[in-house]
Formats: structure tokens, C-alpha cells, sequence
């Protein structure tokens, strides 16, 4: 009972941060993603044309509420955890009777339900220029979940690490943000040259865009139990490193 009042403090806490700013939480992504579906879909999507048999504005749509997901989860995590450790609030929860896991647990949730909330946002945005019969609800809300998890995680990890505001923006910039848009977001694999595909497969974000994508519109350039058993496996690891984190006080008890 203790343990779940502190998992439920530390989720509605989260869930409180980043809707009590929507303008900068909620807003943005909102507007982002008109200007994608504007710009990529009516005056690109219409010289393209179809990919794999669908018009190019539904290619993109899924891997760009994926797209959404994946920054918002990570960023909620990161600059959450790190201003607990910033303002030492962190010592709160360490001198707490409170598992571990809870604290983990806490946080990625709340980092799970914002990425969810923006991604329904850009879905709901997406609805006004496209209008997609999703094929597989269930495929579509696991895939969706999970990779909000994978990147809360590693949005975790980026904050037990870092040492300063400026290290909580280097991952975001210089790594997630290019494997975003390298990950066939606004392409398939199928239209790069061979030597480029095989280098496209090494972006773990690639398997997850495509699994959505699949589930959404039933197409996929990779295949779909390899992208669950990757995202499935990172998961793990995230979880197992987060917890080892934790326990040894790295970047918290220094």
C-alpha cells in the first residue's frame, strides 16, 4: 500500500508538470505537425505520389505520430529527473523508504503518459488532412505503449547522467533526432539504394516506425515480430540499467 501511494505521488506529479504548461507541452507538437502534413504531404506527398500502394500523405502518417511519441516521452523524462537532482528534491526520495523500481516506475509512467497524450494530439491533428481505417487497433496500441516506455527509459538514463541542462539537449540533438528522421519516417527503405538500406536497418528506431505503420496501414519494410523482439529486448536492458543506476547512486549520491 505504501509503495503504491508513492508510485501514484510521483506519477500525478509528472502528469501535473506537463499539463499545467500545455502551451509548451501540448501546443507545439499540435503545430509541428500541421506544418509536416502541409508542407510533406499536400505539396510534396502530391508529386510523389503512392508508396507501396497508398498515397504518400498516409505513408507518413504513422511514423510521424511515432515521431512525436518518441521526443516527448524522452524529453519528459530527461528534464524531469534531472531538476529533481538539480533542486535536490532527489534526496527526498532517497531518504524514503520507497523501492527502486517505484521511482522508476514513477517516472517512466509519467513520461509514458505524456508521450501518449501528444501522440493522440498529433493523431487527432493528422485526422484533418487524411483519413486512415486503422487495420490493426491492438498492434497499433502496443507498439504505441512500448515505445513511449523504451524512450522514457533511456530518457531516464540521459538524466542520471547528466551533469547539466547542456547534457540533457546533446542525446536529444545529435542522436535521437537524426534516427528519427533517418528511420523512415518520410521514406521507405525500399527507395534507397542496397548499400543504404542495410545501413538504414541498424536504426532500432527504423523496426519501430515500421511496426506501427504495419498496424496502422499494413505495410511495413521490415518484419514485424523482429521489430517487437528488438523493442522488446532494448526494453529490458533499459529496465536492468536504469535499476543497477539506481542502486549504485550514479549521478544521485555523488
Amino acid at each position: 500500500m505504501t509503495y503504491s501511494v508513492a508510485f501514484w505521488t510521483i506519477l500525478g506529479k509528472e502528469i501535473r508538470r506537463f499539463t499545467r504548461i500545455w502551451p509548451q507541452t501540448l501546443l507545439p507538437p499540435a503545430i509541428t505537425t500541421a506544418l509536416y502534413f502541409l508542407i510533406f504531404g499536400k505539396l510534396i506527398g502530391e508529386r510523389i505520389g503512392l508508396v507501396h500502394g497508398v498515397s504518400y500523405m498516409d505513408y507518413i502518417v504513422p511514423g510521424i505520430i511515432l515521431m512525436s511519441v518518441i521526443s516527448h516521452s524522452y524529453s519528459n523524462v530527461v528534464s524531469s529527473f534531472y531538476s529533481t537532482k538539480f533542486q535536490h528534491h532527489i534526496e527526498e526520495l532517497l531518504v524514503a523508504p520507497v523501492p527502486n523500481y517505484v521511482i522508476l516506475a514513477g517516472y517512466v509512467c509519467g513520461g509514458i503518459a505524456r508521450g501518449v497524450l501528444v501522440g493522440l494530439v498529433v493523431a487527432g491533428i493528422s485526422m484533418l488532412f487524411t483519413k486512415i481505417q486503422v487495420l490493426h487497433w491492438d498492434l497499433v496500441c502496443v507498439v504505441f505503449v512500448l515505445t513511449a516506455t523504451l524512450f522514457a527509459l533511456a530518457g531516464f538514463i540521459n538524466a542520471v547522467f547528466a551533469d547539466s541542462f547542456d547534457d540533457i539537449s546533446i542525446i536529444p540533438n545529435f542522436v535521437l533526432t537524426p534516427l528519427s528522421y533517418l528511420g523512415g519516417v518520410f521514406y521507405s527503405v525500399a527507395m534507397l539504394p542496397e548499400v543504404w538500406q542495410q545501413v538504414a536497418r541498424a536504426n532500432p528506431i527504423l523496426y519501430m516506425i515500421n511496426a506501427f505503420r504495419y498496424g496502422m496501414i499494413g505495410v511495413s519494410d521490415v518484419p514485424i515480430l523482429l521489430a517487437f523482439e528488438m523493442t522488446a529486448g532494448v526494453i529490458a536492458l533499459l529496465i536492468g540499467l536504469s535499476l543497477w543506476l539506481l542502486h549504485k547512486g550514479v549521478g544521485i549520491k555523488n
